[in-house]
């Protein structure tokens, strides 16, 4: 049987460190670090690997609001998101996910973008 794609990002402790990863860089980008200036980031690295583990196979233990709601109002670019992305594929790099899990990674989070640019 094929493993999942949680399993593959090595369950809740490899989901949780690459969440605090990708928190991390969008910390130091300057493209999007002033979203995250007030920032609870302890918080938010909790619900960026929660949010992670429940859409990728694992455990549903994401308890924050559905993307839509989230993003509503905060009128994200378009460059804002693809920045999103370099730090995601970044903070993979840095926590040695193979290629395939990457690119899938990147296209589930892709998929997400109508649900959070210029909501």
């Amino acid at each position: 049987m094929t493993q999942s794609l949680y399993e593959r990002l090595g369950a809740t402790a490899g989901i949780t460190r690459l969440a605090g990863d990708l928190v991390d860089n969008h910390m130091i980008n300057t493209r999007v670090a002033t979203r995250f200036s007030e920032t609870d980031l302890p918080k938010l690295k909790n619900a960026a690997a929660t949010f992670f583990i429940s859409i990728t196979g694992g455990p549903n233990v994401y308890k924050g609001k559905d993307l839509l709601a989230a993003h509503k109002g905060m009128n994200i670019a378009a460059s804002e998101f693809m920045a999103v992305l370099d730090d995601s594929l970044d903070a993979m790099k840095k926590n040695g996910i193979g290629q395939r899990e990457q690119e899938e990674v990147l296209f589930a989070l892709h998929s997400m973008r109508t649900q959070i640019v210029l909501v």
